[in-house]
């Protein structure tokens, strides 16, 4: 989920962008009854390049492990392996094309989850600082495109299927 939101990262010329993970965050924020609650991915595998003097992506993948994503709750974490059909469940994001409108830059991208594959859009920003350059944008969601059940607990409480994934993506180019 998270990883469809790091497209804007690639954004980088015939150079690739070596992730600092200590200074990026890739987070998923959804609301329940009665409450909200956050997961962060803590680790992943990231792949992007560019243009570095326009700012422009020419490709990235991303690729995590849901056992990765942390909600503060160990319960709620096991629960969410669970619901993804349990094992060892993997989402992955692939960029497709960005273009830039009246609003700003947007992306397209392939955001695979659950084993179901969908285009996804969104607006990112990328900007530079020395040789420091920072992505980040929000993708809005509905888990249950990807072929997942509404999440329901003791009768009473509901995890909205619209989820909003937050991202900031660090690094330097090579």
């Amino acid at each position: 989920m998270v990883g469809t939101l790091l497209c804007s990262i690639l954004t980088l010329s015939a150079a690739t962008l070596d992730v600092d993970k200590t200074r990026s965050k890739i987070q998923v924020e959804a609301k329940a009854t009665g409450h909200a609650f956050t997961g962060t991915l803590k680790d992943y595998t990231i792949k992007a390049t560019g243009d570095e003097d326009k700012l422009k992506p020419t490709t990235l993948e991303l690729a995590w492990n849901f056992s990765d994503l942390k909600t503060e709750d160990d319960a709620r974490d096991v629960e969410m392996i669970k619901w993804l059909g349990g094992g060892a469940p993997k989402g992955s994001f692939k960029f497709v094309k960005f273009w830039t409108d009246k609003t700003g830059d947007k992306a397209e991208g392939s955001l695979t989850i659950h084993g179901v594959s969908k285009t996804v859009y969104f607006p990112f920003t990328v900007k530079k600082d020395g040789e420091w350059v920072t992505a980040s944008g929000k993708i809005e969601m509905d888990y249950k495109d990807f072929g997942l059940p509404v999440v329901r607990a003791m009768l009473v409480m509901t995890v909205d299927p619209k989820l909003v994934v937050n991202f900031q993506v660090v690094g330097k180019l090579k």
